[in-house]
């Protein structure tokens, strides 16, 4: 099999939130490897830590930073000290969000919606305001927001993340306009399935809701893929460079989806017995 062609991001200023594991990770590690100084942003500060130092120790150029994208005023500071060491601001990938736990929208607490919505898209408009700020006045560079399958085609049970990765696509789409006068370029990336620990968790948490085992769910998933098979992390990242490169530099507003050809998971739930007080 032919190794994909890495892009060229000599020189580069990248920022990736949510970088500490994942799919953050590994669109922090193939930037970097295609010659970008990269700055993993996570919450999780030691594991951050160690992601940054697993790629120093590969001869890369990689530094952490510990961050909770829900804070507006943390995000904007941070964001302006990175692009002053810096010289300037080149690409920033809003990677950061929350699984949810599944549940019913008529069974739905207020505290899950708020957690889901507050980290996976408000964390990515404070992060993507941020990061427009700063490009506007250098009048140049790229802003990959990750969104999901699911803002494009909801699956049940997980109605807060639905919407969450909607409101990201909308956003994505709004920024592009707004910013492409000044030659800054936004596009959304929605990955399908990948089993990362993400993944693991919403699988054990279907399987339960079905009433079947995890390797099933884990099987039917597969199955479902046209392309036969759950995607690796590397899958995504190499879009994520690709679209950050000056290879895209013609693309603007554009959702792309890496799914291996899946769509979305729409089934519906069975019907289930309530009684007046549920």
């Amino acid at each position: 099999m032919l190794t994909p062609t890495r892009v060229d991001l000599s020189g580069s200023t990248v920022i990736v939130t949510g970088a500490a594991q994942g799919l953050g990770f590994a669109m922090a590690a193939e930037m970097a490897r295609g010659g970008a100084r990269v700055v993993l942003v996570d919450v999780q500060v030691e594991k951050v830590g160690l992601a940054a130092a697993s790629l120093v120790a590969d001869g890369l150029d990689a530094r952490s930073v510990q961050l909770d994208v829900t804070d507006s005023v943390a995000v904007s500071e941070e964001f302006g000290a990175i692009a002053a060491e810096n010289g300037k601001l080149d690409v920033v990938v809003n990677n950061a969000g929350v699984g949810q736990k599944l549940d019913r929208i008529s069974d739905l607490p207020d505290e899950e919606w708020d957690r889901v919505l507050a980290a996976t898209l408000t964390g990515t408009f404070y992060c993507g305001r941020a990061a427009a700020a700063i490009m506007e006045r250098q009048e140049s560079g790229a802003i990959v927001n990750i969104s999901s399958i699911n803002g494009q085609n909801p699956a049940a049970l997980a109605g807060a993340y639905n919407v969450a990765k909607a409101g990201v696509i909308t956003l994505t789409r709004t920024m592009a306009l707004e910013l492409a006068a000044y030659g800054v370029r936004v596009n959304a990336v929605c990955p399908g399935p990948v089993y990362t620990d993400f993944n693991r968790s919403v699988m054990r948490q279907r399987s339960e809701s079905l009433g079947i085992g995890e390797e099933e769910m884990i099987e039917r998933v597969r199955g479902a893929v046209p392309l036969g098979r759950w995607g690796e992390p590397e899958d995504i990242a190499r879009m994520v460079a690709w679209l950050a490169s000056p290879a895209a530099d013609w693309m603007t507003g554009e959702v792309i989806r890496v799914s291996g050809g899946l769509e979305g998971v729409s089934a519906a739930p069975p019907k289930r017995t309530r009684g007046d007080c549920d």
